[in-house]
């Protein structure tokens, strides 16, 4: 039995109707862009996501020294491989092509697996500061924007989405992570309001009742269980957000109905499994049972 979190909430963003004369670029092109040694399937889950959540393409960019791995997750998504440095992690001299693949696309999800380098951190701030396109960035994109000054992270030329548990929220705000989190949770949403508002982006907070605030709204998603705090939940949210963004739904309620969705997946896989042995792909599983009834 599902438990009483599984009842659609009146106010919940809904998706439009599907035209029968429709084709795949109705629904939007994602890219998702990550990948790095030792961390292939993390943008995999997030393009996988993506196509359980209704995107009409998918492609997913990634270093050359892991494209191999990663394509071979799913054959329903496209993959291309970009020059890497020597550590295996994006490297500068893949930015040409990785915009000229960008340009195409409906949204962009940055981030999932990515590595942490210079050349990453360089990659990460450009795409912040200059795709036009709707982006979520996540992950290791989070710890590059990290590395910006607030102010810089206030200059960027499209809507953005931010998807930091704690860990990634303290290190935006120029905090340790590993250092004691003063304030708890209710200090930590009330930066993430806080942020939102300065920088001009949503934030998805995750974690216990997922914060999802533009700043001035915020709405608590009452899906989710522990058992999702296992690798890759995250990148499976990334993937979901941005399908819902590449279907026209508003950031703010791609967010929102993106959170409660990927909660919902999640509560399924427990009512199933039990919360200790869930992963990330019993998510992705659920994710059809998730969206039934949203259309």
């Amino acid at each position: 039995m599902l438990p009483a979190t599984s009842e659609f909430p009146a106010d919940l963003p809904r998706l439009p109707p599907r035209d029968r004369d429709s084709s795949k670029r109705d629904y939007g092109r994602v890219v998702i862009v990550g990948g790095a040694p030792g961390m292939a399937g993390a943008p995999a889950l997030a393009a996988m996501a993506a196509l359980k959540s209704g995107a009409g393409l998918v492609e997913v960019l990634v270093p050359e020294a892991v494209a191999t791995i990663t394509a071979g997750f799913d054959p329903c998504m496209m993959t291309r491989s970009l020059a890497n440095a020597a550590d295996g992690t994006l490297g500068d001299t893949a930015a040409p092509l990785l915009f000229e693949r960008l340009a195409a696309c409906t949204v962009a999800a940055v981030g999932p697996g990515m590595g942490r380098s210079a050349g990453v951190a360089t990659i990460v701030r450009r795409l912040w500061r200059d795709l036009p396109q709707p982006t979520v960035f996540d992950a290791d994109a989070l710890w590059a924007l990290a590395q910006m000054g607030p102010a810089k992270r206030g200059q960027h030329a499209g809507p953005r989405v931010l998807t930091p548990h704690a860990g990634e929220m303290l290190r935006l705000l120029g905090h340790d992570p590993a250092s004691p989190r003063s304030g708890g949770r209710v200090w930590l949403e009330a930066m993430a309001v806080e942020m939102a508002a300065m920088i001009d982006a949503i934030v998805v907070l995750k974690g216990p009742a997922t914060l999802v605030t533009d700043g001035t709204r915020q709405a608590h998603t009452e899906t989710g269980n522990p058992g999702m705090a296992t690798g890759g939940t995250g990148d499976v949210l990334t993937g979901v957000i941005a399908a819902l963004l590449a279907q026209g739904l508003s950031p703010f309620d791609a967010a929102r109905l993106g959170a409660w969705v990927h909660g919902r997946a999640g509560d399924l896989a427990a009512a199933d499994l039990g919360e200790i042995s869930m992963t990330a792909r019993d998510l992705l599983e659920r994710l059809p049972t998730a969206f039934h009834g949203r259309q």
